[in-house]
């Protein structure tokens, strides 16, 4: 089995959100899509770094989506299991 490499498999909490960013503003049809992406996340990730990133986050989507991963039980603090405070 090869090793991800550092840029592909560790991701902050910072470059998530930049990334999350960054794929509102360049949706799919914007020519060059990943190579912006990327170039907004910076910290050497690649733009096959940021579509494998999307790619992987698609499919856990999909896997919640279709029930075979079970939805978080997230308390809210004070709260019932399953509920959430507005």
């Amino acid at each position: 089995m090869a090793s991800r490499s550092p840029s592909t498999s560790s991701w902050t909490a910072k470059q998530n959100k930049i990334f999350e960013n960054a794929l509102a503003h360049y949706d799919k049809d914007t020519p060059d899509r990943w190579q912006n992406v990327a170039r907004a996340v910076g910290s050497g990730k690649s733009p096959e770094d940021v579509e494998l990133h999307y790619k992987r986050l698609v499919e856990d989507v999909n896997n919640i989506d279709s029930g075979n991963v079970p939805y978080p039980n997230y308390r809210a603090s004070g709260g019932k299991a399953g509920t959430v405070k507005s």
